[in-house]
């Protein structure tokens, strides 16, 4: 299974910048059995029936763009240097891991400085990654963040514009209640109020499980075979009472529609063991490629990926790779918008 076998072209203004205003107003491309529908999100009612459920990824992507200062004393005076730090995950002990530019302009038990309230000590170095200490813990620290950090916009969108005040909503689920990330799971960005009302006016059910989107999401595969590629760990949770109605919407002869791939690895992760859904709590490495074989998942709804992706070798697992081909080759010609910011896909196989 060669990394070229999940290539395509992408026209660049394809690329989405913005989302949809509303939400709910970005296209939908639905695929089931062999047929291709164009829709619209607001319209995702029209394909779910009474007893599905919808399994949400209720994570909290954290402001983890730092902008600081770097300040040194000598003879002649202090001197400065601008550091940006983006914050990549919590680690054990209270550090946090993060992306330092330049991190060799930063020596071991420095002092950065991003706001009056805020501060971090560069404490040690791991395989091209800063581990730092902040001064500031639990809702000190997260309320210091919200005022002096930006929105991690993927590396697509941040080549293209900055990060501004509106990415704070637009980067950011209704649902959102678990700080944690610092990648959106973006397939969730559709969801508005309204919409998220009448889905459940018609009975169709809502799960939410917690999976924090790491920066590692965005990493390019870069080994032709696919199979030998190495996953990024993220953390997420399986709560007893999310598991228990999951299994219970597949006893009733309901679907289980993950909203998302973060939602479907974790699920799938926790039925990985025995194969049926089970509260589940650790990281997950979980590569989804195809030849894998699904235990809980009977849809998913997704945005459109990078080409050569872990992404689009999920959604070949789970489709078929003739299929996924077909399904991306007609989101192309019709001009549906790619990736963060952009179009959804239902994907019934």
């Amino acid at each position: 299974m060669k990394l070229s076998d999940f290539d395509f072209d992408l026209p660049e203004d394809l690329i989405a910048t913005r989302p949809a205003r509303p939400r709910s107003s970005a296209r939908l491309l639905v695929a089931e059995g062999d047929a291709i529908t164009d829709a619209v999100v607001r319209d995702l009612v029209d394909w779910l029936r009474p007893g599905d459920r919808l399994v949400l990824n209720d994570t909290k992507v954290i402001p983890a763009r730092l902008s600081g200062l770097r300040r040194r004393g000598g003879p002649e005076g202090d001197t400065a240097a601008r550091i940006e730090v983006t914050l990549l995950e919590p680690r054990a002990g209270g550090q946090w891991a993060a992306l330092l530019k330049p991190l060799k302009k930063v020596r071991d038990g420095e002092e950065i400085v991003f706001s009056d309230r805020l501060s971090a000590r560069l404490e040690a170095r791991d395989e091209g990654q800063g581990l730092l200490r902040f001064n500031l813990a639990g809702e000190d620290f997260d309320a210091a963040l919200a005022e002096a950090g930006a929105m991690p916009l993927p590396p697509y969108i941040a080549a293209r514009r900055a990060a501004d005040a509106q990415d704070a909503e637009d980067y950011q689920t209704v649902f959102a209640r678990n700080p944690g990330a610092v990648a959106a799971p973006t397939a969730s960005l559709h969801f508005d109020a309204p919409l998220l009302e009448r889905i459940a006016a018609m009975g169709v059910a809502f799960t939410h499980v917690t999976l924090h989107v790491g920066a590692g999401t965005f990493l390019p595969v870069k080994v032709e075979d696919v199979t030998t590629h190495r996953m990024h760990a993220e953390w997420g949770e399986v709560t007893a009472g999310a598991a228990a109605e999951i299994a219970a919407t597949r006893a009733s002869g309901g679907r289980v529609i993950s909203v998302g791939t973060t939602a479907l690895r974790l699920i799938e992760s926790a039925a990985a063991a025995s194969g049926a859904i089970a509260p589940w709590r650790g990281e997950t490495d979980i590569f989804i490629y195809p030849g894998f074989s699904f235990h809980v998942t009977d849809a998913l709804m997704t945005n459109f990926h990078l080409p050569k992706s872990t992404l689009m070798m999920l959604v070949s697992a789970l489709m078929g790779q003739e299929r996924v081909r077909r399904i991306y080759d007609h989101a192309v010609r019709e001009r549906y918008r790619f990736f963060s910011y952009g179009d959804a896909s239902l994907l019934v196989p």
